[in-house]
């Protein structure tokens, strides 16, 4: 394959180009199993020759996911590995899927598949991540990618945290959990609540769920430790409850898979 802007050849389909510094790939999509994971990279149609790089940052899918098409797929295969050995075996995977993805520098990765998998994938590359079903991931996310028409936040999850409310309830651990929604990309705000001491106990340690968005596409982001509850604001980027949903499930998908729920 060559690269779309600059003709040079590359060494895999869809990998950033290194002569004029120019991304071939928009998002990657992984189908995940414990043994195996499978990237399909997609990219834009348009002739990139013609638009600068934010022309086509803001207009990389059009209506139903027209100008998406499927630039190459990688699968990468591991042994699992059992007992003390796993957790090296599972990093070094991991580690395998990761290298596949910097080499595309994609600005979004979506995900299906072996929840396990999926974390340590995300602790490897650190991208936006956003989870995807079904029983055609590929074309879902060419779908989705198509409607989001959703502004990106570019602000430090912790420069998102405010309110006239400072006290979380469990401590570092609601900050992580905090923090784990406001790095969503399309969250912009995240404004804590006051604290229920009045609720039903749990030996469960601290949980987190996100709840349904409202007309607006804002959601509400519930803490939970033993017999305290708090009510915290998640402010969105969408424009309606449909477009909130989807972050919604993003929002729990990633608090799952950070092993808050």
């Amino acid at each position: 394959m060559e690269c779309r802007h600059c003709a040079s050849p590359l060494e895999k389909p869809g990998d950033f180009c290194l002569i004029c510094r120019e991304q071939n790939t928009e998002a990657i999509v992984l189908d995940v199993a414990r043994d195996r994971v499978t990237l399909t990279m997609l990219g834009s149609e348009d002739d990139p020759a013609h638009n600068n790089s934010s022309s086509r940052s803001n207009s990389s899918a059009g209506p139903n996911g027209e100008q998406d098409q499927v630039l190459g797929e990688t699968t990468i295969t591991t042994t699992p590995e059992d007992g003390e050995n796993e957790p090296v075996e599972l990093r070094n995977f991991a580690g395998l899927v990761g290298d596949e993805i910097r080499r595309k520098r994609p600005e979004e990765v979506y995900a299906g598949g072996t929840r396990a998998v999926i974390r340590a994938i995300r602790e490897d590359v650190h991208h936006d991540f956003y989870r995807v079903d079904g029983e055609d991931p590929v074309e879902a996310v060419r779908k989705r990618r198509g409607t989001r028409a959703l502004d990106v936040v570019e602000t430090p999850p912790a420069e998102k945290i405010g309110g006239s409310h400072s006290t979380l309830i469990g401590g570092r651990t609601g900050m992580r959990a905090i923090q784990t929604v406001a790095g969503h990309p399309h969250v912009k705000k995240v404004i804590p609540g006051p604290i229920d001491a009045g609720g039903k106990g749990s030996q469960s340690g601290l949980r987190a769920k996100v709840t349904r968005a409202d007309n607006g596409g804002n959601v509400r982001m519930l803490l939970r430790d033993g017999s305290s509850v708090q009510e915290n604001r998640v402010v969105t980027t969408a424009r309606d409850r449909e477009m909130g949903e989807r972050i919604r499930a993003d929002l729990n998908d990633v608090l799952a898979e950070s092993e808050f729920q």
